[in-house]
């Protein structure tokens, strides 16, 4: 065989390869948000690693370019946020199916008083019966100043921690993927966490007031900052007065967006 056509067979079998192993690794996938057996409309579909975002119709289906190993974000005001990392699996079936849950919040503590409060601090207070409040930190208990974990730190802790001479299981979850799969969650859990704080520094009627955005759409206004990369560095700095410049400067391009002006 000439030598040319051996080099033309080559490059042609070299070309195909390349093509199939980005089709593979990289592309469009399809994919419905539901809830029990309902799709869900205008969840929010962000591509953590691209930055590529796009939002769920009517039915809850929606479209989105992804690569193996990329962070796919799934977020709405009523329902609880959900993270899923791209598998290879996924990739090649490119159809993907969101199981999203309702978002409860629950109160850290309650406590009922049973006294008959006229409204009247001073009276109130000198009325009220004083009894000694008996906690986890004033019985002296050990560990009572500790935060608990949350569920996604005590999945990292499981997967990194074994017992015996050699442990097994931070070596399989390391060679599965797994530890790697829940530190991402666990800094997206961490990030979003974050953004909840800051949110709290200011009450929604300023949000509403002076940054001009909707009330329903503040959930979604604060994850539009969150995903800038100056984010972090403005919240680190714990200068309240900066931070409320910076979410005056994106609430500008949020409403030039989302046609709020």
């Amino acid at each position: 065989m000439p030598r040319i056509k051996q080099l033309s067979i080559l490059l042609f079998l070299f070309c195909s390869s390349s093509l199939w192993s980005q089709d593979f690794f990289s592309g469009p996938i399809t994919g419905k948000v539901v809830q029990g057996t309902s799709g869900i409309p205008d969840v929010h579909v962000m591509n953590f690693s691209s930055k590529n975002a796009t939002i769920t119709n009517a039915l809850g289906n929606f479209s989105i370019t992804a690569s193996v190993g990329d962070s796919l974000v799934f977020s709405a005001i009523q329902l609880q946020r959900k993270t899923i990392v791209i598998s290879a699996e996924i990739m090649e079936s490119q159809s993907l199916v969101v199981y999203m849950e309702d978002r409860v919040n629950l109160l850290d503590e309650v406590i009922l008083t049973p006294y008959n409060l006229s409204g009247d601090l001073t009276r109130d207070m000198q009325n009220a019966k004083k009894e000694k409040v008996y906690v986890a930190s004033t019985l002296g208990l050990p560990n009572a100043y500790v935060k608990p974990k949350t569920l996604a730190e005590r999945r990292l802790f499981e997967a990194v921690t074994g017992a015996g001479l050699v442990p097994l299981n931070p070596v399989i979850n390391a060679i599965t993927g797994r530890t790697k799969y829940l530190k991402k969650v666990l800094a997206t859990e961490r990030k979003y966490a974050r953004t909840q704080r800051v949110r709290a520094f200011y009450p929604d009627s300023l949000y509403v007031s002076e940054l001009r955005i909707p009330e329903n759409r503040i959930p979604d206004f604060m994850y539009f900052c969150e995903v800038d990369v100056e984010f972090n560095a403005v919240v680190d700095s714990r200068d309240k007065l900066k931070i409320w410049e910076f979410l005056k400067i994106k609430s500008a391009a949020y409403r030039a967006n989302n046609d709020l002006e």
